[in-house]
């Protein structure tokens, strides 16, 4: 007894001292943590308001996914290098065979390849401040790309709202801004970015948190919350017995708990039923998609979730990723043929339109299939019937007549019906003058009678 009443005491006289010192609960979570005052996990995250960082964030299954499936893929995106001209007056666009388009599709020069260097940076764009990669360059020359975790990069920024300047820092070392490759979304100085952990915080913690109470339900075996209430006091060997035997039963160690004559549970919370947290979790599930623009069908997801992220990287790349000659004529592009294939039966149908319109030659669609070229199948159906048009030497080929004529060419027949015309305007005059003399002689008929012979 009197051990009893010295634990009490020291207990009694630990919290007079908390309460002295204005403590408040929150505190006294934080500061006894390790002496389980709070089992409860997610009473422990409620009282603590922590915000949810990535790691945190991508334990939601919605927030995985939505994640996975814009960076993979964005990283299915080959990037390509083209220089525009004009030759003749007509404007030009050729492809270009680089080492910097090798370096952002195949290899970086650094540990991760084209594909992860890709995912990694659009993922830093999505949930960090940006995406960041040093560009190592030897002169003139791109030698690779470096990619760096937008946690280790800092900024030193200067005061002025109208001409921004800024260093970048990683690990005291300053670098300036040309040196890297920076996507960012929602930035305001184009140091740094606002990501989707800062702008949907609060929502991500309330999905974290739903969580950790289906997991802690899962530990408990959806075992119900509350209070056992006694009406006889217990001494603390009996206390100890009942504590041993609900955490068993709460563990999952033990399939009941036998109460004493005199003792009552009450409940303390809601089961989840009450809480509707599959509902829930659905409802967040589809705030999700529509947060990260995830369409329901592909080309919706293509337009509005990948083609912003795309576009970003093209205009880093245009201006850091190219010399100062180059900016003029020559810019970087995305090819999205590798999302768009769709149906084999939805890919011919598409096919068949281009080539009828003469949009594309049967080669250039057997290139696209990943097929050889084959002779003859060069020309452009240029339509009326079966016209054929080949662009390299200008000639039009007519089957139906089995004529070739060269555009900008005079031919016979071109100039024949300006011939018959001619003929044609000779015969009618005539017709018109031998007209005219016979009206004169009728009217002279009728003036004087019969015409005598001289």
């Amino acid at each position: 007894m009197s051990k009893l009443l010295g634990g009490e005491k020291l207990k009694i006289i630990d919290n007079i001292k908390k309460k002295i010192f204005n403590k408040t609960y929150r505190q006294l979570v934080e500061e006894d943590s390790e002496k389980d005052i709070v089992d409860d996990v997610l009473l422990k995250a409620m009282i603590n308001g922590e915000e949810i960082d990535r790691e945190k964030a991508l334990t939601i299954p919605a927030i995985s996914s939505a994640v996975g499936l814009i960076c993979d893929s964005f990283a299915m995106i080959p990037f390509k290098l083209y220089k525009k001209s004009i030759k003749n007056n007509k404007k030009q666009t050729k492809e270009i065979d680089d080492n910097r388009v090798n370096i952002i599709n195949y290899d970086t020069g650094d540990t991760l390849d084209g594909f992860q260097f890709k995912k990694a940076i659009c993922e830093d764009y999505l949930l960090g401040k940006g995406g960041y990669a040093y560009i190592k360059k030897a002169k003139n020359n791109f030698i690779g790309l470096n990619y760096v975790e937008e946690n280790k990069v800092m900024f030193l920024k200067n005061v002025d709202p109208i001409f921004k300047n800024y260093d970048i820092t990683i690990n005291g070392k300053r670098y300036r801004p040309y040196e890297f490759i920076k996507i960012l979304r929602n930035t305001k100085d184009g140091a740094s970015g606002t990501g989707y952990l800062k702008e949907i915080n609060k929502s991500l913690e309330t999905a974290y948190k739903r969580i950790l109470y289906e997991l802690d339900l899962v530990r408990t075996g959806g075992s119900k919350k509350g209070f056992l209430k006694s009406q006889k006091h217990l001494d603390e060997k009996g206390m100890e017995i009942l504590k041993n035997a609900w955490n068993e039963y709460f563990s999952g160690n033990s399939s009941c708990v036998i109460l004493n004559d005199g003792m009552e549970f009450q409940e303390a919370s809601n089961t989840s039923v009450e809480n509707q947290l599959n509902e829930k979790n659905k409802t967040f599930s589809e705030e999700v998609k529509e947060i990260f623009h995830i369409g329901k069908t592909n080309e919706e997801f293509i337009k509005n979730a990948i083609m912003p992220v795309a576009n970003a990287f093209c205009t880093a790349l245009n201006r850091d990723f190219l010399l100062e000659k180059e900016k003029k004529s020559y810019y970087f592009a995305p090819d999205y043929t590798e999302l768009i294939r769709c149906s084999i039966k939805e890919r011919y149908e598409a096919y068949k339109i281009a080539i009828e319109t003469g949009f594309k030659t049967r080669n250039e669609v057997r290139y696209l299939e990943g097929d050889d070229a084959l002779d003859g199948l060069d020309l452009i159906n240029i339509g009326l019937g079966s016209v054929l048009l080949d662009p390299t030497t200008k000639q039009i080929y007519t089957p139906n007549t089995n004529k070739m004529v060269k555009m900008g060419e005079k031919t016979e027949d071109n100039n024949q019906p300006k011939q018959e015309d001619k003929n044609n305007k000779e015969i009618d005059t005539n017709v018109d003058e031998n007209n005219q003399n016979y009206v004169q002689k009728e009217n002279t008929e009728e003036e004087g009678g019969e015409q005598i012979e001289e």
